[in-house]
C-alpha cells in the first residue's frame, strides 16, 4: 500500500457497476470494439468491490487536500444493478467520504427507468444521462436489442418519467454520418430536450478505413454546423449543446471542461466491476488490453496509476503531449490534438493528429465566424485570464 502524503487530484471516478448490457449498439466502444475486458469480467460490482473504492477515494482526497468528488454510475448498463442497490450505495458513498461534497450522475441507456428509480434518483439529487441518437427510424438502426429489435420506445418512456418529475438529464447522442442533422435535432427539442452534447464516433486511424470516401473530408463538421445555426438562429441559451459552449469556451480564452478537448489532465480514474483501475475508458476502442494497469482497489490506491502505468497517468495527472502534427496549428492551444482514442495508430501511438482534424477545424473556424475572435485573440484573452500581461 503506498505511504504517499500528496497526490494531484481526482476530480471524478467513473464506476462500471455492470458489466453487462441488455442493449447490442454496434459502435459501444465496452462491446463492440477492439477491447473486451468489461465482457470477460465479473457482470456486477460487488459489495466488497465498491466499499474498497470509496476507501481509495477517501484516502486520496486524503492526499490532495480536494474538497469535492463526483461519482459517475457506468456499465454496461448501470441501471442492471436494480434502484435498491444503487440507493445504498450512494447512501454509503455519501457516509465514507466524510467532509467532501459527493456529486453523483449516472449514464444509462433508459430503457430500465420506472418510478422506483425515479424515487431514488430523485432522493440522492442525482445528474442522469440518456443515450439517444434521434427519432426511431435513426436511434434504432445501431441502439438495438440482442434480438435485432429496437429500443427507442423504452428510451422514451424513461425519458418521459425523468421529465415528468423533474430529474435533471442531458442527452447523448452520437453523430450519425451521413444522417439529416435538422430533423434529429429538431427532434429532440420537440420532446423537450434543452441539454444535449453530440458525440463524434469512435474511430482510430485504424479503423476509419472508408469513411471519408463515402460521406467526405468532414462528415462530422457537416452535420454539427447545420445544427449550430439552427440553434445561433432560432434558440436561446436555455437550449445548452455542450459541443457549442466548449469551443465557444475555448475560443473565449478559457479552459476545457471535457476530455475530448484541450489536452487537459483527465483528472478521473475508471474502476471495472473486477475493482481493476483503469485510465481513459475509450481507449478501448483503440487495442485489446490498452486500459488495463495490473492494479486494483482492493490492494491499491488511486495514486499508484503514477507507477503502474506510465501512459494512463500521463493522460490522468499529467495532460499527453501534443501530437508533432499539431505544433504551429492556429487550434494547437484550443482544439489540442482532439480526443485522445481518435489520435491513435498503432505506428505512432497517439502522436497523430485525430481523425475528425480536419472536422474540428471547419467547427472552430465557424464558430470562430460567429463570435468575431480570431485565433490572436484567444491568445491575448488566455493571458489576460491566466493574469499575464498582455
Amino acid at each position: 500500500m503506498t505511504t504517499v502524503v500528496a497526490a494531484p487530484r481526482l476530480g471524478l471516478a467513473i464506476l462500471k457497476v455492470a458489466g453487462r448490457c441488455n442493449l447490442d449498439c454496434t459502435y459501444c466502444y465496452e462491446f463492440n470494439l477492439a477491447d473486451q475486458t468489461l465482457a470477460e469480467g465479473p457482470r456486477m460490482m460487488s459489495d466488497e468491490v465498491f466499499s474498497a473504492t470509496m476507501e481509495r477515494l477517501r484516502r486520496h482526497a486524503e492526499m490532495s487536500g480536494q474538497r469535492s468528488v463526483s461519482l459517475s454510475f457506468h456499465g454496461g448498463e448501470p441501471c442492471l444493478i436494480g434502484a435498491a442497490r444503487f440507493d445504498r450505495w450512494c447512501t454509503e458513498a455519501r457516509a465514507s467520504l466524510p467532509g467532501l461534497r459527493v456529486y453523483i450522475s449516472i449514464q444509462t441507456n433508459g430503457t430500465l427507468l420506472n418510478r422506483e428509480w425515479i424515487d431514488v434518483l430523485l432522493k440522492h439529487d442525482v445528474d442522469v444521462g440518456i443515450s439517444l441518437d434521434g427519432p426511431p427510424d435513426v436511434h434504432d438502426t445501431f441502439r438495438v436489442r440482442r434480438n435485432g429489435s429496437g429500443s427507442y420506445r423504452a428510451v422514451r418512456r424513461g425519458l418521459d418519467l425523468l421529465q415528468k418529475h423533474g430529474v435533471r438529464y442531458g442527452i447523448l447522442a452520437v453523430v450519425q454520418l451521413g444522417a439529416d442533422p435538422l430533423k434529429i435535432h429538431r427532434h429532440f427539442l420537440e420532446i423537450g430536450c434543452r441539454s444535449i452534447s453530440y458525440l463524434m464516433p469512435d474511430m482510430t486511424h485504424e479503423t476509419i478505413g472508408d469513411v471519408h470516401e463515402k460521406y467526405g473530408p468532414t462528415p462530422c463538421a457537416d452535420y454539427l454546423i447545420p445544427i449550430f445555426e439552427d440553434w445561433w438562429n432560432n434558440s436561446t441559451l436555455e437550449v445548452r449543446i455542450r459541443n457549442f459552449w466548449e469551443v465557444s469556451r475555448l475560443i473565449l480564452g478559457g479552459s476545457s471542461h471535457v476530455d475530448a478537448l484541450g489536452n487537459i489532465p483527465l483528472g478521473f480514474v475508471v474502476v471495472n466491476p473486477s475493482g481493476d483501475i483503469e485510465g481513459l475508458d475509450v481507449l478501448k476502442a483503440c487495442e485489446e488490453g490498452m486500459v488495463r494497469t495490473g492494479i486494483n482497489v482492493l490492494r491499491d490506491d488511486f495514486v499508484d496509476l503514477i507507477e503502474a502505468s506510465p501512459l494512463h497517468s500521463q493522460m490522468v495527472f499529467d495532460g499527453a503531449p501534443l501530437p508533432n502534427d499539431c505544433v504551429g496549428c492556429v487550434e494547437m492551444s484550443t482544439c489540442a490534438g482532439g480526443y485522445h482514442p481518435h489520435r491513435y495508430s498503432r505506428d505512432r501511438g497517439f502522436d497523430n493528429r485525430s481523425v475528425w482534424c480536419a472536422d474540428l477545424l471547419k467547427i472552430f473556424g465557424h464558430l470562430r465566424r460567429r463570435l468575431d475572435v480570431e485565433p490572436k485573440e484567444t491568445l491575448r484573452l488566455r493571458r489576460e485570464l491566466a493574469g499575464a500581461p498582455a
